[in-house]
């Protein structure tokens, strides 16, 4: 008796307990609006998004949104897309953009099919950017380009580039970096191939008709629809500095010649000191020898007493002549003036 007084609470229990488990894996709110959009989606197929841990509103809502706008897409083809991490948008998972882009391509009258969308969504371009510059061109400013003309003055340019995004193209065609690096590689090559600067400040559309007659769009994601140059400015003449450079770099190489010619001719002035001291060091060696020698004939009876008094007064008047020449020379130096 006692126990049966409990029977109807454990079955209250019972049945809220099933209802929060089921409302927790279900969610009614979301089947019911899918239902009323005419999405056709079962309570199964929410709770096996819910087992897969996929966010159904990230599903469902894109899918009402698809099928309001006319757009047939199977719900499994969304559900893989998401699994396979496409359409992040601020580092969380949504098939939100890729159906945006096939609902403004649908409007605008571009061809776009889901697999492609998705392909180029996986690929980490914005598709549904993509598909807004198809409709809306982008104008992608260029850096002040620096070229040189063949006077030598340097022209400083800046170009403005209207692209539009090429769908086919988005899925391993470059971007806009490339564009830019084309376009700056074109200036740089029409600058450099005038005969004056004048004549590319007198004809700045010149550069743009070059530059746009070289196909600089193959390979990328984009069509260049115009190219237009913003601003041309007058830079350095850089002939006249690269002329002063050389001039410079000409002096500097006279100087080391210079410099190595003075080397070697003092280098040759030390040697031929050198040699003048050796001379006077063998006169003095054999001036030397001479008493010796003296002495010798004397002993050996070679020389007399009486030769050898010639021979010192021959010298003694040699010296005595020395020295009047000497102090003559400059008497008549002074009698000259």
């Amino acid at each position: 008796m006692h126990f049966q007084t409990f029977i109807p609470w454990i079955i209250g229990a019972a049945v809220i307990a099933f209802l929060v488990i089921f409302f927790s894996f279900v969610p009614l709110g979301l089947w019911i609006s899918a239902s009323a959009s005419g999405v056709k989606i079962g309570l199964f197929q929410l709770i096996g998004m819910r087992i897969r841990k996929v966010n159904a509103a990230d599903i469902v809502n894109p899918m009402i949104k698809a099928t309001k706008a006319g757009l047939s897409i199977p719900m499994n083809k969304l559900e893989a897309h998401y699994l396979a991490k496409g359409g992040k948008i601020n580092g969380k998972a949504s098939v939100n953009r890729v159906v945006d882009s096939l609902i403004a391509a649908q409007r605008a009258g571009i061809p776009l099919d889901f697999e492609r969308s998705c392909a180029i969504d996986l690929a980490g371009r914005d598709v549904l950017n993509a598909v807004q510059m198809s409709v809306n061109p982008k104008v992608i400013e260029t850096p002040i380009i620096a070229a040189v003309a063949m006077d030598g003055i340097e022209l400083r340019a800046k170009a403005k580039v209207t692209v539009r995004a090429n769908i086919d193209r988005l899925v391993g065609g470059a971007g806009e970096e490339t564009i830019i690096a084309r376009v700056g590689e074109g200036i740089v090559t029409t600058v450099g191939s005038a005969a004056s600067h004048k004549e590319v400040l007198e004809n700045p559309d010149s550069i743009s008709r070059t530059v746009l007659s070289k196909g600089l769009d193959a390979g990328t994601a984009f069509e260049i629809l115009s190219i237009d140059i913003a601003d041309v400015d007058v830079g350095r003449n850089v002939g006249a500095q690269l002329q002063i450079d050389q001039a410079e770099a000409d002096k500097r190489i006279a100087q080391a010649k210079a410099e190595e010619r003075r080397a070697m001719a003092v280098a040759q002035e030390q040697e031929n000191i050198a040699e003048v001291q050796r001379m006077r060091a063998r006169v003095i060696e054999a001036e030397a020898e001479v008493p010796q020698a003296i002495s010798a004939a004397l002993r050996d009876g070679k020389l007399g007493v009486l030769d050898y008094y010639n021979m010192k007064n021959v010298m003694s008047d040699t010296e005595m002549r020395t020295a009047i020449g000497k102090s003559a020379a400059p008497a008549s130096e002074s009698k000259g003036k």
